[in-house]
């Protein structure tokens, strides 16, 4: 699905250069769970968003379905992400004058989705994350699962080839937390690719393998000793 090669990131200022990614190179094949972990400063989020296509590597390509998509222009990169790639982010992002529906149905309105179709849809969603019982709340009565659970719905909604998660659970307790990692696994195995990055040991295990970043740079990569079996 996805391919990065010896991608560099360079964040310069009139004194410092940093490199926040030295020479990458990842695969991630289509319906794989990555987890990406890693002290804090060592490229995660930075890889993340190269992947999501929020940001452009300094050097290197990045293969997209077979596209190189590393120096195309933000219109074009964006109408490619809107196209193809769901986000799960730590602070839910949600939108607190919207109801629930009105949240996970905006991606869909931006998209001109007919209204028919947006309903049909967004009611699907709500079913599968399990939050149809709370559609017509406010972000601020529900709890962070379940706030969680609408920003993964939100990242469905337009049945996205790649969902990319930044520490999905870093905002809730444990039980909260489990839950969302159980709903990830599930989408994954109804065939979802899910990228995330993580510093929970035990979050990582539900992942098919476990990329470890330090400077910038990969240092090892562990596959699930049942993901082939």
């Amino acid at each position: 699905m996805l391919a990065l090669k010896n991608i560099v990131k360079l964040y310069r200022t009139e004194s410092v250069e940093t490199r926040a990614l030295d020479k990458i190179n990842i695969h991630v094949r289509k319906g794989e769970f990555v987890a990406i972990m890693g002290q804090s400063g060592c490229g995660k989020s930075t890889l993340l968003n190269t992947i999501g296509m929020l940001d452009q590597p300094t050097e290197g390509s990045y293969y997209f379905d077979g596209e190189d998509v590393a120096n195309y222009s933000e219109r074009r990169l964006s109408d490619i992400r809107k196209s193809n790639i769901g986000f799960i982010f730590q602070s839910f992002n949600l939108i607190d004058e919207l109801t629930v529906f009105e949240n996970i149905e905006l991606p869909l309105i931006y998209q001109k989705v007919a209204k028919g179709e947006r309903q049909q849809r967004v009611m699907e969603v709500l079913e599968k994350v399990g939050i149809a019982h709370r559609k017509d709340h406010f972000p601020q009565q529900l709890s962070g699962g379940q706030q969680q659970r609408v920003a993964v719905g939100r990242a469905l909604i337009c049945r996205p080839k790649l969902i990319l998660a930044d520490e999905p659970t870093g905002n809730l307790d444990s039980k909260n937390g489990e839950e969302v990692m159980e709903m990830l696994t599930k989408l994954n195995q109804e065939g979802a690719t899910i990228v995330m990055v993580t510093h929970s040991d035990a979050h990582a295990t539900y992942a098919n393998r476990t990329i470890h970043l330090f400077d910038g740079n990969v240092v090892t990569e562990q596959m699930q000793e049942d993901y082939f079996a």
